[in-house]
């Protein structure tokens, strides 16, 4: 079955995190990767912790699985020019260096356009290519800080990061689907265009659509709710007798349903159970008297009853479980693939379930330099001893 980005060649001068993230999101779909690396030790996270027995990194191999790996001195001449033969050759280049770096190696977006008209140039950096805070350093903890993230993540006395990279993924994944976007446009128009992402616009992004309406219409800094949920009511993590559940009913309709399910149908016709800005004045009765109540039945019980009445609610499972969860399993989400080093190491299915044009990520990612001379050799035309003549002058 032929996948949708299938003929389309990116060059991929990404590492760590929120490019490779991106770049892995356009395999999926089919798009060719050629990974341009350092010739010591490529990729900076090819063998961070945790790792397998052969010494590659977990999140490596998620990140750059079926992606081709090409390693190229920078720091030269001849190197930067055989950056340049393939750009000519390629359709989209991703890029996530510190804003400037790629125009003083002399392969900035202005003059890789120039140099090939129906180039799709997409950046990512930490505040973006534009803007006063365009060379300031930051990682994902920054972005997420300077996006508004943290401030409304955590409890009332102690604001925390999201425990996912989401600074880095979402600018991943918001660079893919600009990717994407600008092909469509190129098929129509013909025209390559520039992407500049921005972690913080990303998490801006995310966190503007709960929380800025609190401070745009009402003039205050949004509540750090925990667990619950700024419009959601009730919504929390309860205690039971053996364990914890989330609950959460964010329709009228499912919190009488609650109310029932726990014998409290007196709430019904109390504020507890009146409409949203009604309930948001009593958000802390309401956790207290679903607290009494599951805090005297086992988690079971309480998911058992849950389901019974329609409410949305599940156990808190630990992150094995999640693991082995036979709904993740039965859609494909956890797979396995054949590591050249490694042997069999699982990794996360394809999230694209399209009935035509499916994701797949069946394929391994490359120990370092693979697939140097297939690509130079393929994309270039050269020939073995052009190949051998660079390698010996370290170039490749």
């Amino acid at each position: 079955m032929a996948s949708v980005l299938e003929g389309i060649k990116v060059l991929d001068f990404t590492q760590v995190y929120s490019g490779p993230y991106c770049t892995m999101l356009l395999k999926d779909l089919g798009a060719e990767i050629i990974k341009v690396e350092r010739r010591e030790g490529g990729d900076l996270i090819r063998y961070d912790v945790p790792h397998t027995e052969g010494h590659e990194g977990g999140p490596f191999i998620i990140l750059n699985r079926g992606k081709k790996s090409v390693t190229v001195d920078l720091k030269t001449q001849k190197g930067l020019d055989l950056c340049r033969e393939m750009i000519k050759k390629v359709d989209v280049l991703v890029e996530n260096f510190s804003p400037g770096t790629m125009d003083k190696l002399g392969l900035g977006s202005a003059a890789m356009c120039k140099l090939n008209p129906n180039l799709i140039y997409a950046s990512i950096s930490a505040y973006g290519q534009t803007g006063p805070r365009r060379d300031y350093p930051g990682f994902d903890p920054v972005a997420q800080a300077m996006g508004g993230m943290t401030i409304v993540t955590g409890f009332e006395e102690t604001p925390t990061r999201c425990g996912v990279s989401i600074a880095d993924f979402s600018s991943g994944l918001f660079g893919a689907c600009s990717v994407v976007a600008a092909l469509l446009h190129r098929q129509k128009t013909g025209e390559g265009q520039v992407i500049d992402i921005s972690m913080q616009d990303c998490i801006w992004h995310l966190t503007s659509v709960e929380f800025a309406p609190h401070y745009f219409l009402n003039g205050v800094n949004p509540p750090r709710l925990g667990n619950g949920h700024p419009a959601m009511i009730p919504c929390n993590l309860y205690t039971t007798r053996d364990g914890r559940v989330f609950i959460a009913a964010g329709v009228l309709a499912q919190v009488h349903r609650l109310y029932k399910a726990m014998g409290r149908s007196d709430l019904i016709n109390t504020p507890l159970g009146e409409n949203q800005n009604e309930r948001y004045q009593h958000r802390d009765e309401i956790d207290e008297a679903i607290s009494a109540w599951t805090k005297n039945k086992t988690t079971d019980e309480i998911v058992s009853l849950l389901k019974d009445a329609d409410v949305p609610g599940c156990r808190l499972p630990f992150f094995d479980e999640v693991c082995n969860d036979p709904q993740l399993l039965s859609r494909d989400m956890i797979i396995e693939v054949e590591q050249a080093i490694s042997g069999k190491v699982k990794v996360p299915g394809s999230l694209f379930k399209l009935s035509r044009t499916p994701g797949r990520i069946d394929y391994p990612a490359p120990f370092l330099g693979e697939n140097t001379s297939d690509v130079l050799t393929g994309l270039l035309g050269l020939s073995e001893d052009d190949i051998s003549q660079l390698a010996n002058e370290g170039i490749i």
